[in-house]
């Protein structure tokens, strides 16, 4: 790629994050690289900025400044233009955002070289029928329950098949990237990020037997729930009512969101570094 401009996003609620702007901004200036920010960050950390989709069609890649949470917001909202993301990480656990302000200069460079990766990682597409359509979630979907004291109750089909029918908190249908966030907390299982599945693990399940289950990527599937009311959050950042008269649809989204990472990146070393492995 022949990087001559890159669009930054700040985690919202840091103005904090007002000094490693302006040290980011003149890293790429000085490698001649154009820098437009964001206007809501912008308007944060009161410094000139643009809307979101305008700084999305004059970039050339996106830099996340922030968090896991700040990289995955970034990734939705440009969907559609399907640029290439920079986390810079100023967070805590880092599984996505590999790279540091302290070593973000001498990536630059390798930038400006073409010393770098792309990884595209799997999305997933959310439609209710005849209410939303081209929802995308990049770790997970989550079909839960509305109130503490109830369980839920929900099927899943692909085609006219049966795949289960799940009862009890609710059920996480999340991407293998999405493996190592809330999927693996309920108990699921970690897979590699590059690979392309769905991985269906019951909150909590009223009964014993229930497993977590990898599906392909291939299938499209069908939701529905008998219970009177539930709901729908993707990606932890946004909700939706589920009903028994709706019909929820999803599949592999058609586009992966491309992350940018060092060439020298091991996914296996991030896990032993974040989750302890054999420690």
């Amino acid at each position: 790629m022949d990087i001559k401009s890159v669009g930054i996003v700040l985690k919202p609620g840091a103005p904090e994050l007002k000094e490693l702007y302006k040290k980011i901004k003149k890293l790429f200036e000085k490698e001649g690289i154009k820098t437009y920010l964001d206007l809501a960050s912008a308007q944060m950390i009161k410094e000139q900025g643009i809307p979101f989709d305008e700084m999305c069609k004059k970039s050339d890649i996106l830099v996340s400044v922030g968090g896991d949470g700040t990289l995955i917001s970034v990734a939705r909202r440009s969907y559609r233009y399907h640029k290439p993301i920079l986390g810079v990480n100023v967070g805590t656990l880092g599984f996505l955002t590999d790279i540091n302000p302290d070593n973000l200069e001498s990536f630059i460079k390798k930038l400006k070289k073409d010393e770098f990766r792309i990884d595209e990682r799997m999305m997933i597409e959310l439609s209710i029928l005849g209410k939303r359509d081209n929802i995308v979630a990049f770790n997970d979907i989550v079909f839960t329950r509305p109130a503490v004291s109830k369980m839920i109750e929900i099927d899943v089909k692909e085609g006219d098949k049966l795949v289960n029918s799940y009862y009890g908190d609710g059920l996480i249908v999340s991407t293998p990237t999405g493996s190592t966030a809330y999927n693996l907390s309920a108990g699921g299982p970690v897979v590699y990020p590059l690979t392309n599945a769905f991985i269906f693990t019951p909150i909590c399940p009223h009964s014993l037997t229930q497993r977590p289950l990898i599906l392909p990527s291939e299938f499209e599937l069908e939701i529905k729930t008998n219970s009177k009311t539930a709901l729908i959050v993707v990606d932890g950042q946004d909700m939706y009512e589920f009903t028994p008269d709706d019909s929820v649809i999803i599949k592999k989204a058609k586009v992966g969101a491309k992350l940018i990472h060092r060439k020298e990146r091991n996914y296996f070393d991030v896990l032993r570094e974040k989750l302890n492995w054999g420690r």
